[in-house]
């Protein structure tokens, strides 16, 4: 027989484990989202044929029109530094890298883009992956 202390403990664990998970899966699909940022702005960079609108200033021009549209942390700065997440970290959607010590799905589960916005400062791969570890 089920009592209510039972029913309140049951459906505490149910609600902590389930929105644990939620905060999971929101970290995930905003550091995939900040990745997907950056490869676009890197495509463009490469293949852009309008990229004559924008010229040098296409992270100010850029972060001006998100910002209109109310797109959140699209400043110039934020810009730069997805398009360098996405550089430093190009196998996060692709192909591991050798180089790479741990997984991009370990990655992607463990680290928030917090993590990752410090990590691409470290322009020493061997620190960067010791790192990598240490937040893991």
């Amino acid at each position: 027989m089920i009592t209510g202390q039972t029913l309140v403990g049951v459906i505490q664990q149910l609600h902590s484990e389930l929105a644990a998970q939620a905060s999971r899966a929101v970290n995930v699909s905003l550091t995939l989202r900040n990745w997907l940022i950056g490869c676009h702005i890197a495509e463009y960079e490469l293949n852009g044929a309008d990229r004559a609108r924008y010229g040098e200033n296409l992270f100010s021009e850029l972060a001006t029109e998100l910002g209109h549209l109310k797109i959140s942390n699209s400043n110039r700065r934020q810009l730069y530094r997805y398009l360098r997440f996405y550089r430093f970290y190009p196998e996060i959607m692709g192909t591991p890298s050798p180089q790479l010590h741990v997984s991009s799905e370990k990655l992607l589960n463990y680290l928030s883009y917090s993590h990752f916005d410090l990590l691409v400062d470290i322009d020493d791969d061997l620190k960067r992956a010791f790192y990598e570890i240490e937040c893991i």
